[in-house]
């Protein structure tokens, strides 16, 4: 009987052996996980659960009888040491699992600071897994001074949980201004007032030279400017990287991630790869998107294609980012853009509308769901409104969509 192996317990791996089952692949399934816990979901890990608004229970994707009554073989808790691609054989310690094929669901590692600058000492966090969360839980307390170091989506968020229960936050963004990498001016200008107005200090153009301790506990952060934050515990946000050790180790052909073609096959033919360690051909370019959405597609058509269906993955990218009572969501990528379209609306609400010359790639919506969604449309469509249509607050977006 056929033996699929699945490495990487996390929303790509339960998605992907979820799909093989749904469509009816009859063979064995293990999946195989370095954590101890159920595959879970991690977007609420650094909101809602660190903020005791969510059990555990509700973080994880499907109750343990699912694997179960699905016939799964679940080993988390389980190190894998090295695949061998030629003899189809995956190294646990001393034993050897022999696999059919196999699927990479690895994901990504959290950038850390070095232990040169003292990104070892106790209380300096990043924010990535279920341990990551649970160590600094204790730390983030009303009156606790906090560092967080790096100005992207994963910084801000972690700067928004502790500003709501009570922490004094100071973040740094070594760019001239937070979200550089990934957003316009006018989002960036949007989330300096956010944060402004829930009392945290933004210091842009600035980066972290060393922090320093006591007994081994980090007490303070010198920055690039020479100035000294006292803290508390520093998070660490400065991006991550894909987990491909494992497929390099093997001989796999490594590319921003594990390369793979359009249906999720790597340089072996038995070997596959589905979310953040997987890179992808995407409109004539290759990619990598660090998404739960594309975690759960990606893995799906992955395990169709285990199956033989040969389907072309495509991508249609979007994200979101939750902060204080703001909801961001983002359609598309902003790739190469020349002009920003900012849309006003009701209450607050604003997106800005990226163009690349006429065509309009992405759209960032801020508390504006309506927005976002006739983006998102128009963009899978591949319609580009008139950049005066979208300004205009009082013009409908919607009759866009029938254009």
């Amino acid at each position: 009987m056929t033996h699929i192996a699945v490495i990487g317990a996390g929303q790509a791996g339960a998605s992907l052996v979820a799909k093989l089952r749904n469509s009816g692949f009859e063979g064995d399934i293990t999946l195989i996980g370095a954590e101890e816990a159920l595959p879970y979901q991690r977007p609420p890990l650094s909101k809602a659960y660190l903020l005791g608004e969510m059990e555990l229970e509700r973080l994880f994707l499907r109750p343990e009888s699912f694997y179960a009554d699905q016939n799964i073989t679940l080993r988390l808790g389980t190190k894998v040491d090295a695949i061998d691609v030629v003899k189809k054989e995956i190294h646990i310690g001393d034993e050897v699992l022999p696999y059919d094929q196999l699927a990479l669901t690895t994901g990504s590692h959290p950038r850390r600071l070095p232990a040169s600058i003292g990104g070892d000492l106790d209380g300096v966090f990043v924010v990535r897994d279920l341990k990551d969360v649970d160590a600094m839980a204790p730390a983030v307390r009303e009156g606790a001074r906090a560092l967080i170091v790096g100005g992207g989506y994963i910084g801000l968020e972690a700067a928004a949980v502790c500003a709501k229960r009570g922490v004094s936050v100071t973040l740094v963004e070594m760019a001239d201004r937070i979200l550089q990498r990934v957003a316009a001016p006018e989002t960036s200008d949007y989330f300096r007032m956010v944060h402004a107005s829930h009392g945290v200090t933004i210091r842009e153009g600035i980066g972290l030279t060393r922090l320093e301790g006591e007994a081994g506990k980090v007490t303070r952060a010198v920055l690039t400017d020479g100035s000294i934050v006292e803290v508390d515990f520093v998070v660490v946000g400065v991006g991550i990287a894909p987990a491909c050790e494992l497929a390099e180790e093997a001989g796999l052909a490594i590319d921003n991630g594990i390369r793979t073609d359009e249906f999720g096959r790597t340089s072996d033919a038995s070997v596959w790869a589905a979310g953040d360690c997987a890179s992808f051909p995407y409109k004539g370019q290759r990619i990598r998107l660090e998404s739960v959405p594309n975690a759960i597609d990606q893995a799906e058509v992955v395990a169709q294609n285990m199956l033989g269906e040969e389907k072309t993955y495509v991508a249609t990218p979007w994200f979101w980012s939750d902060q204080y009572d703001v909801k961001l969501q983002i359609a598309g990528l902003n790739s190469g853009y020349d002009n920003v379209v900012t849309r006003q609306g009701e209450d607050g609400q604003v997106s800005f509308w990226y163009y690349r010359g006429n065509q309009l790639v992405a759209v960032d919506a801020m508390n504006d769901p309506r927005a976002y969604m006739v983006a998102k449309r128009l963009i899978e469509a591949g319609k580009s409104p008139d950049k005066a249509v979208v300004a205009d607050a009082a013009v409908d977006l919607k009759p866009l969509l029938k254009a």
